[in-house]
């Protein structure tokens, strides 16, 4: 979802060095599988220089690419970080290690209230520690829409043909239609689930396209009018383009974590530990949080941040009690997963 995109390619380089660079030649690594541009690489230069712990790096764009490589077992992590949803689905499916607290003592600088929500998924809080999180919602250039927008009908308003972008993914992809009829994002109703599959498809000819890492870098260059993206996205765009402005409709959305996660069958449990509670260092979420622009649950890095623009932002740091039926993904079974990519196969072939 980086989480969703790529900043710079610079920035890939300097990650895949952190996976070939020579440490202290004490032998002792941690491979890790994280989404794209999701970590700021001098982080992982640091870590290394300070534990000797060499990083093998490896990325994943989407949540259904990273699961059927982790479920078949052909590469051995030791640290991954995937979404509330999806880590459910790994705990259901015992591809999960618990995590040993006594050996994450940063665990301490995660608010609680975002442990509290990863009960939803995690339940007891057995296996994950929250990464990141955010809401998803619309981008829109004030410079090429019709006055404020704040529903998900405008992603059918036809005169915004072409110039309309949506996630390439499916749970992100009916949780709008979804949300917008006032349904769950998680419903297993096939009535509800047809048509949403229905508007889609209604939808499919205004669509410039579907895509994950692009929406960011179409909005910034004025290449479309309105698309729906990853808050943590949102920040960056505005940075670079002051004409962008991003908003949760008033029907609702998704509310996600990304977390860090230990595999079953991890072959460097001691470092993956070493690595997670580095991650929960305050200084170092801080300067993940500065080089993604993902909000942090990290309370202990929040406090240091010196922007108080940021450190305010309503994007970064909304108040979700303002923003009603906010709900979080929940993994629905085979069954689920099966009805919902039949569905996407549909909106997909027309």
């Amino acid at each position: 979802m980086m989480r969703k995109g790529l900043l710079f390619a610079v920035c890939a380089l300097a990650l895949s060095l952190c996976g070939c660079g020579a440490v202290s030649g004490s032998g002792e690594e941690v491979v890790v599988y994280n989404w794209g541009e999701y970590i700021d690489p001098d982080v992982l230069t640091a870590f290394e220089e300070e534990t000797g712990i060499h990083v093998v790096y490896d990325e994943f764009e989407t949540n259904e690419i990273m699961y059927p490589k982790v479920e078949s077992g052909a590469s051995a992590y030791d640290v991954i970080c995937p979404s509330d949803y999806m880590i459910e689905k790994m705990i259901a499916n015992d591809l999960l290690q618990e995590i040993h607290w006594e050996n994450i003592p940063n665990v301490s600088n995660i608010d609680p209230q975002y442990m509290n929500e990863s009960e939803q998924f995690d339940p007891g809080n057995k296996y994950s520690i929250p990464y990141c999180w955010g809401t998803v919602g619309i981008l829109y250039n004030k410079t090429m829409v019709n006055g404020p927008i704040d529903s998900w009908s405008v992603l059918w308003d036809e005169q915004y043909k072409d110039s309309i972008l949506m996630q390439d993914s499916v749970r992100d992809a009916f949780m709008v239609p979804l949300k917008w009829k006032g349904h769950s994002l998680n419903t297993m109703d096939e009535g509800e689930l047809a048509e949403a599959r229905d508007l889609l498809i209604e939808q499919k000819p205004l669509v410039q396209a579907y895509v994950v890492d692009q929406v960011r870098d179409k909005m910034i260059g004025n290449e479309a009018a309105i698309g729906v993206i990853y808050s943590g996205e949102a920040i960056y765009t505005q940075r670079e383009n002051p004409d962008l402005e991003y908003v949760i409709p008033k029907e609702g959305s998704n509310v996600w974590i990304d977390s860090w996660v230990i595999p079953k069958n991890a072959p460097h449990v001691a470092n993956a530990e070493k690595f997670i509670d580095y991650m929960c260092r305050a200084d170092v979420a801080l300067k993940n949080f500065e080089f993604i622009t993902y909000s942090t649950p990290n309370k202990a890095a929040r406090e240091l941040i010196e922007d108080e623009d940021i450190k305010n932002s309503p994007i970064a740091f909304p108040d979700l009690s303002l923003y009603p039926n906010l709900e979080t993904y929940l993994y629905l079974g085979d069954d689920g997963d099966a009805l919902y990519n039949e569905y996407w196969k549909e909106v997909k072939s027309h």
